[in-house]
């Protein structure tokens, strides 16, 4: 158990300064004169995987979204299988937020044929809405709630659905787990897939998972940048450079780069500073065997906000701008992922690829969570007799350091042919899977600050004590199967298996030591029926499975060891209608928990599976054009989460947390006629949610922040063809609302901010 060398502010800071000069340089080379625009895309004439009887026998995957300019001669020579254009539509530097698509290599059917709530978030859309974070992008996804971490559990932390879904991310279908804030700089689309999926990835997934698609190397050049400016502090450059040759039988590279330095609009000292940089190569692209080299690495040096406390339940009445944290706070990650994928196509029908993965997660933090002690018996709660400018906030500072790395192997074969008028697709894989997590947690001295007026500059002159030291590893061993048959034009079945071999073995070292392991063999699997009226048309039940291991998050007590892990079962049915240029959705859902961990009311040192959850609701969604200037993007989601099962009666008909009932997220832009101008706008509304399911220990009070909607704007002028300028205004109104939740702090969300940017795109 070690703390990394290269995590020092100075060091942070010094790097973040050589890469900042190292991008400016590169960007005069960004724009050559001499630079050849990309030709528009055209329709590809062929029809499109799943839509009908005659659909090109594709197992499609991910690369073929970058490789559409393959010799064709050389295609036929080889008999690769045929891979369909981009599917977003584009219209100068791009319009429309319409996919049709998935990107994920276990999904084999079009969007519109897939039995299963599916969001692709475009890259068009976050250009638009100069997203420069994850959970910005995740906005725009109803039915999703943004949560707030502690502990080992920092990043990026939401719900989907009501669940819990903070371990449930992925990069280009492989696990990633780290606990950090990402950054789509590097990012072609994200992919949210709502429901249980555990025949596809696994562990976790109740209620959905997160696919990041990362920008590869293909075979269109891409010369572009982004600069941006913001009343919050932003200084941001993003860099993204590809070329291709016909050496080495089809060679390309790309490189995407970033160096962020930002505030929080509104929030005293909290600031964040990142870099980040991702290149791809690719080999053989021209030919029936393909190799790629991605890497990826993101390092952060924030100065952390846990927002305010609770007071009596409801989140304390305090400016926006107070910060009870020391100035010299922080959070530090250092991630680093490296994948090498080796693709072979044999024929038109049968197509193999294995990808490798290593990751390491490099984490450290110190930063205050504030409560409320020592008015009361209980944590914030305090009378109502006491005034609000006499209350004295505790500073709780939370603090740890350590290592998590990922070492994991995809083997996965893609058939896709026919035996008379049925049409078969099949996805055959098996994944192996290494995990481990060594986190050293260390204590500090309390300290008291004015509840109303904090003092933001106080020292902090601690020395830290050793608190615990635990070693965590885990090992997945997994089979899966996903089939699906077309019986003629209007039918499809679905089914899909997967088992998994889970084992966490856990040491805690520092007095009381603990040594555990759990061992699990599960099964998932899931069923669906698709109806097409028509091609671009689909009706849909789907029925799936998942669990989640008390291992799940790389971590054991002798408490949770002993119990089985989590059942889940999602009922859907929905419909989906792909017209030109527009996308739309209908879903209605219901999840079933059950065996959900619970502390045993009569021994509180032991967890034992007697809780049910149910989510059920529906959702509505349009995505694309309605005209050729006008586009769309949001829905709303209504979700009934609720507790129905639990040893604890006040738990009872409870929300779980995070689990609002109504959420809308809307975005829809306007392109001028006779001028090179856009306007866009957007809202989102969150309704009221909960912190946990259970009361405050000793009181009936459950701690609730009120529902918030938010409003956002913008220009763009086009200067060229492939020149923008544009202005982003979030939070217009200056609402104040509480962003994320967590049973014993609040964050509030920033103020009202404007970020200027100059884009380029040749």
């Amino acid at each position: 158990m070690t703390t990394h060398s290269d995590m020092s502010p100075s060091s942070g800071r010094r790097r973040m300064g050589a890469t900042t000069l190292g991008l400016v340089l590169g960007a005069g080379w960004l724009m050559p004169g001499d630079a050849r625009a990309a030709e528009p895309q055209r329709p590809d004439p062929r029809p499109r995987a799943g839509h009908g009887l005659h659909a090109p026998d594709r197992s499609r995957d991910h690369d073929r979204h970058h490789d559409h300019d393959r010799d064709a001669g050389h295609d036929a020579a080889v008999h690769p299988p045929v891979r369909p254009a981009e599917h977003l539509l584009v219209t100068g530097q791009g319009r429309g937020y319409q996919q049709t698509q998935p990107h994920l290599d276990r999904i084999m059917t079009s969007l519109v044929d897939t039995p299963q709530t599916i969001t692709e978030i475009p890259k068009q859309l976050m250009q638009d809405q100069n997203t420069t974070n994850m959970l910005d992008a995740l906005r725009t996804v109803p039915g999703i709630s943004i949560a707030a971490g502690e502990g080992a559990q920092q990043g990026d932390n939401l719900s989907i659905r009501g669940f819990n879904a903070q371990n449930d991310f992925y990069r280009d279908g492989m696990l990633d787990f780290g606990s950090y804030y990402r950054d789509p700089f590097d990012l072609e689309t994200v992919e949210v897939l709502k429901g249980p999926s555990g025949s596809l990835f696994g562990r976790g997934s109740t209620g959905g998972v997160i696919n990041e698609v990362t920008k590869r190397a293909g075979m269109t050049p891409v010369t572009a940048g982004t600069l941006s400016f913001g009343t919050d502090g932003t200084q941001r450059l993003t860099a993204d450079i590809g070329r291709a040759g016909a050496a080495l039988g089809g060679f390309a590279w790309r490189l995407n780069a970033m160096v962020q330095q930002a505030g929080l609009a509104g929030i005293d000292l909290a600031a964040t500073r990142r870099y980040g940089i991702a290149p791809s190569l690719a080999f053989g692209l021209n030919t029936a065997t393909h190799l790629r080299i991605d890497y990826f690495r993101q390092q952060s040096y924030d100065t952390q906000y846990y927002g305010t406390t609770w007071l009596n339940g409801v989140p304390a009445p305090t400016p926006r701008s107070n910060f009870y944290g020391y100035p010299g706070d922080y959070l530090r990650s250092a991630v680093n992922v490296g994948t090498i994928r080796l693709e072979h196509d044999v024929s038109r029908h049968l197509t193999f690829h294995d990808q490798v993965r290593y990751s390491t997660y490099n984490t450290a933090q110190r930063a205050v969570e504030p409560q409320i002690l020592g008015y009361t018996p209980y944590t914030n709660i305090a009378p109502a007799s006491v005034p609000l400018s006499q209350i004295q906030v505790t500073r709780n500072t939370l603090a740890l350091s350590g290592p998590s790395t990922l070492l994991d192997n995809q083997l996965e074969g893609n058939a896709d042919y026919r035996t008379g008028s049925l049409r078969h697709q099949l996805l055959f894989g098996f994944e192996i899977q290494r995990q481990t997590a060594d986190i050293t947690r260390y204590t500090y001295p309390q300290t008291k600050t004015s509840l109303l007026d904090p003092d933001q500059g106080a020292d902090f002159p601690f020395a830290s004590r050793l608190r615990s030291m635990s070693g965590a590893t885990s090992h997945d061993y997994a089979p899966y199967l996903n089939y699906t048959i077309s019986l003629g034009t209007h039918w499809q079945a679905i089914g899909g298996w997967r088992w998994d071999d889970y084992t966490t073995d856990y040491k805690q070292i520092v007095a009381p030591a603990v040594h555990v392991t759990r061992h699990d063999r599960v099964s998932t699997w899931r069923g669906a029926l698709v109806y097409k009226p028509t091609a671009d048309s689909s009706l849909y039940f789907n029925y799936g499975t998942s669990f989640d291991p008390s291992g799940e998050n790389i971590a054991l007590t002798a408490s949770t060891a002993a119990v089985a892990p989590e059942q889940s079962r999602t009922f859907e049915f929905g419909g989906k209608w792909a017209m030109h240029g527009l996308s739309l959705s209908a879903a209605a859902y219901r999840i079933e928990m059950t065996n959900v961990r619970e502390t045993n009311p009569a021994n509180a040192t032991e967890t034992i599976l007697a809780g049910n959850y149910r989510s059920q609701g529906f959702e509505l969604s349009a995505t694309g054009n309605l005209t050729s200037r006008w586009s769309v993007f949001g829905g709303y989601s209504y979700d009934d989460v609720s507790v129905i099962a639990s040893p604890n009666r006040l738990e009872l008909g409870n929300q779980p947390p995070n689990a609002p009932k109504h959420t809308v997220a809307f975005w829809t832009e306007y392109h001028l006629p006779r001028l090179p101008v856009s306007i866009g706008g957007g809202v989102n509304y969150v309704a009221s949610r909960t912190a946990s399911s259970l009361p405050i220990a000793g009181t009936t009070v459950i701690e609730r922040a009120p529902g918030y909607t938010t409003a956002q704007v913008m220009v763009k002028y086009h200067i060229t063809h492939s020149l923008a300028a544009q202005v982003n205004i979030a939070n217009i109104s200056n609402a104040l609302y509480y962003s994320a939740l967590h049973p014993t702090h609040v964050v509030v969300g920033p103020a009202r901010s404007a970020l200027f940017s100059l884009s380029a795109n040749f």
